[in-house]
């Protein structure tokens, strides 16, 4: 009995929307096949953020926990003002932790989608920057982390009140959330740096010649969306910006020098500088002599013996 082959035949489904063989209904399928899948991984990482809420939670306590030095914590208490805001927060850290752990597959999905309108060289960055973008958000994150825990130590004891404090648990997860993404964000910035490098846009030597004013922005930006006017938080992200910016800018060399980039003719040459040209006055030879031209013999008469005679 004949084997029966499995292996299918014909161009995949990446291969035809590459090659611009599939029509607009056939992607319009796809992305709704892929809008499913991706809303399916979200359900689950909903449910599996649900199961994890509580212990998230106490995590994301510890910063707070922080400031009671001599007590559990355990028996650090929040303020809440709504009864139904301890369950509306549960779903709240539930979608968070469900977008993480969805994450794998919805943004497969959305790169399924989009990597066969890329070149090659195009997707093969796409895989470079992804894969420094997840570390970096997360080493962003945990500096946040710690960031957090030393500004509620000032806020808290830099009031006027001399009570004891107590925080809003909602307004308190809201703070620390929004701490974690912008400082995850924020890490993302070196690779902007490098894709301005990589597309040819900014070579490393001009990215150096930025640093001054890279580091003034890098420290005004940590002066703004740090919570506290104290010198640590602005410092620590300032510090870790502009050490990441010249680490990107240490690649951005190595890749010019891979590509060559720097050893072109006027490389040296500002754009408003005028290049110097070579005044080397080689002697002209004289030219050889012009042929006398014959002149034209006289036109013959026309043998008219072949014409037919008219009559």
């Amino acid at each position: 009995m004949a084997a029966i082959s499995l292996r299918r035949k014909g161009p995949t489904e990446f291969q035809r929307a590459s090659d611009g063989s599939m029509t607009l209904v056939e992607h319009i399928r796809e992305l709704r096949n892929r809008l499913f899948k991706a809303s399916l991984a979200l359900v689950g990482g909903f449910i599996v953020g649900y199961i994890l809420a509580q212990p998230v939670f106490d995590l994301l306590k510890q910063p707070y926990c922080a400031q009671f030095p001599g007590k559990a914590c355990a028996d650090v208490e929040f303020l809440q003002l709504g009864a139904g805001d301890g369950f509306l927060l549960k779903l709240k850290l539930a979608l968070w932790v469900g977008l993480i752990v969805a994450s794998p597959v919805w943004l497969y999905q959305l790169w399924a989608f989009i990597a066969p309108g890329l070149h090659r060289h195009e997707r093969k960055y796409a895989y470079f920057f992804v894969a420094l973008a997840a570390p970096l958000f997360i080493a962003g994150a945990v500096l946040a982390f710690f960031v957090v825990s030393k500004g509620l130590h000032f806020l808290l004891e830099a009031g006027v009140t001399g009570t004891q404090q107590q925080l809003e648990v909602t307004r308190y997860i809201s703070f620390v959330t929004n701490m974690l993404l912008i400082f995850g964000v924020a890490f993302e910035f070196p690779l902007i740096v490098l894709m301005l490098n990589f597309v040819g846009l900014a070579s490393a030597k001009k990215l150096l010649g930025w640093w001054r004013v890279a580091v003034f922005v890098f420290f005004l930006f940590s002066a703004v969306v740090t919570p506290t006017p104290d010198p640590f938080g602005m410092t620590a992200l300032g510090a870790c910006l502009s050490a990441l910016y010249f680490a990107a800018v240490g690649i951005a060399f190595l890749n010019d020098k891979r590509r060559g980039r720097g050893r072109e003719l006027y490389a040296d040459v500002d754009d408003d500088e005028m290049s110097q040209l070579e005044d080397e006055r080689e002697p002209v030879a004289a030219g050889a002599p012009i042929e006398q031209i014959a002149p034209v013999s006289a036109p013959q008469p026309i043998d008219r013996r072949y014409d037919d005679d008219i009559t």
